[in-house]
């Protein structure tokens, strides 16, 4: 039997799911997201999960605060038997929760209990892991703690960003959330706890994160690179004698093999060299790193050789940190 579901997310990682559920035999009652935004200069910021519910006949309620109690008397007006959470954007209060029969269910990018919190994709590319996936578990007072409903397995690509990770992630959770559903419905969902001991942190990324540390292993480097795309940007300083230093964004790398490494020169961290007009080399902490793409500030993004077109490299060359 189909259940009644109200649908709370904002952001692009909620929106596959969302139209799975209208494509489903459940009945989607209503969707909850944020209040419409607008930025500098008065710019309006589309919020993509109600354009998709106004064009499917869904209500759409956007409450300040999801919490306060003629929100709670809104939601419960729905009687619906479950709320599916992905992106919300807002902490839920227990009396929310307690609203619909099967509770509230929450996806979540990692497979927890590692990396709870705002930014699972990007620390587990920053920390070189090999596999990922989504878990959907019922939400508890406690952030992103709750009984694990379900998991979806995935294998990390060995040049994925965090921001194609993400949609990877975004589109398995639409089919995970349809089995939940139907163990809810059928009586079999169990709910496994979480083991507390092998909890890791996935707090918010400042934009300070995305300055690259030449200091680091070339594999760390790279795996920086990756992590830090499409927010905070993996960013660094080119400097030499003569210029001004500029800022530039690297968006892409290739840690060098070793024997490769041993013929490029240069003994400092950050030192660049150059291998025939072609090729940027960039010594770290144990080797090489390769900048294969880049974008210097106020420019176009551009490869390597654009780059060295416009910049002869001597022995002070160097990406690192502003100078002081």
């Amino acid at each position: 039997m189909p259940l009644r579901v109200v649908m709370m997310g904002t952001g692009q990682f909620a929106l596959p799911t969302f139209r799975t559920l209208i494509d489903s035999p459940h009945d989607v009652a209503g969707l909850v997201t944020q209040p419409d935004r607008t930025g500098r200069g008065h710019h309006h910021h589309v919020n993509v999960m109600k354009e998709t519910a106004l064009e499917h006949g869904i209500d759409v309620f956007q409450p300040e605060k999801a919490r306060a109690p003629e929100s709670l008397d809104r939601l419960r007006g729905y009687a619906a038997d479950v709320f599916v959470v992905a992106a919300y954007g807002q902490i839920l209060s227990q009396e929310l929760l307690d609203i619909p029969r099967f509770g509230a269910i929450n996806l979540h990018a990692s497979l927890l209990p590692k990396y709870r919190g705002a930014a699972p994709v990007h620390y587990a590319i920053l920390n070189g892991e090999t596999e990922t996936g989504v878990t959907m578990f019922r939400i508890v007072r406690a952030l992103d703690a709750g009984p694990i409903l379900g998991v979806v397995r995935t294998e990390i690509g060995p040049q994925e960003t965090s921001g194609e990770l993400e949609t990877r992630l975004a589109d398995l959770s639409g089919p995970l959330t349809l089995e939940v559903l139907e163990r809810l419905e059928s009586g079999q969902a169990e709910a496994v706890p979480q083991d507390e001991a092998q909890v890791t942190l996935a707090p918010k990324m400042p934009k300070a994160m995305g300055q690259i540390d030449w200091q680091r292993s070339a594999e760390q480097i790279g795996w920086h690179i990756r992590a830090m795309q499409p927010w905070p940007m993996p960013f660094t300083f080119f400097t030499q004698e003569g210029r001004k230093p500029l800022r530039l964004l690297v968006l892409e790398g290739r840690t060098v093999p070793a024997d490769e490494a041993e013929a490029v020169p240069g003994a400092e961290t950050g030192q660049l060299a150059d291998a025939h007009g072609k090729h940027l080399y960039v010594r770290t902490g144990d080797g090489i790193v390769e900048v294969i793409r880049l974008k210097p500030a106020g420019k176009r993004e551009m490869v390597a050789a654009e780059f060295l077109r416009g910049h002869h490299l001597d022995a002070s060359a160097r990406f690192g940190p502003a100078p002081e």
